[in-house]
């Protein structure tokens, strides 16, 4: 007989659980920090919807499904912005549910001041900042 594993974890109390180690910023404070040289944003929307709703000027855009090979200041298919551990990156995805994810992930590769955008890119256009058609 095998040991029960961990106890199984709804996705809104997983969420609720990463947020809570995240300082998650808001549209205009990610832009300030961008604009400043301060953070990288980092778009991992699908290609779809940066199609369909435009770009950030300035994010790197990496799909979700390399976000974690091309941050890792290590790896060897690594950004060129990846430039270490300390970097600030603020990930964007559409609404700003699976960045607060993805932001975690970085975290557990030592991107400790890895964060999220609270609302995603739908909250950045919302804010009235700069989009650019894809």
């Amino acid at each position: 007989m095998s040991a029960p594993g961990p106890r199984p974890v709804g996705i809104d109390d997983h969420l609720e659980r990463v947020r809570s180690g995240l300082d998650r910023v808001e549209a205009r404070d990610a832009f300030d920090a961008a604009s400043h040289g301060e953070a990288l944003l980092v778009d991992i929307r699908y290609a779809a919807l940066r199609e369909r709703d435009g770009l950030i000027p300035g994010a790197l855009v990496v799909e979700r499904n390399e976000l974690e090979w091309r941050l890792d200041p290590r790896g060897s298919h690594r950004a060129p912005e990846a430039t270490g551990h300390d970097l600030r990156v603020v990930v964007v995805c559409n609404e700003g549910y699976a960045s607060s994810l993805a932001a975690a992930s970085l975290h557990q590769l030592g991107l400790h001041r890895a964060t999220d955008l609270v609302g995603g890119f739908q909250a950045w256009r919302a804010a009235g900042l700069p989009v650019t058609e894809a």
